[in-house]
């Protein structure tokens, strides 16, 4: 059950997994903006950010998690920019698909 709980975003504490905050600034690529929420994981901290595109239908969004650890959430948001804007620059909207 506990599995279920951190994949949900029910478990305690800051080791939720894809459940990050925010940290730092969000940054515009392409027309996406990537927020980066990397999270607390195994001691570390690992990649993780919400790509996101406002589009006809609505705000489309997409969670990008890397198995990338670091050892501050600071270097991961870092990573997990970087990351992003190669995923929008090869895959474009299709991210949402």
């Amino acid at each position: 059950m506990s599995f279920l709980k951190r994949l949900f975003g029910g478990a305690d504490g800051g080791g939720q997994a894809g459940a990050g905050k925010p940290v730092g600034e969000a940054v515009e690529h392409k027309g996406f903006t990537i927020q980066p929420t990397p999270f607390a994981e195994g001691g570390q901290y690992q990649t993780c950010a919400m790509i996101s595109k406002d589009m006809d239908g609505g705000r489309k969004e997409h969670r990008l998690v890397r198995a990338d650890r670091f050892p501050s959430a600071e270097l991961a948001a870092d990573q997990a920019v970087r990351k992003g804007r190669q995923v929008i620059d090869e895959q474009g909207e299709a991210i949402f698909d």
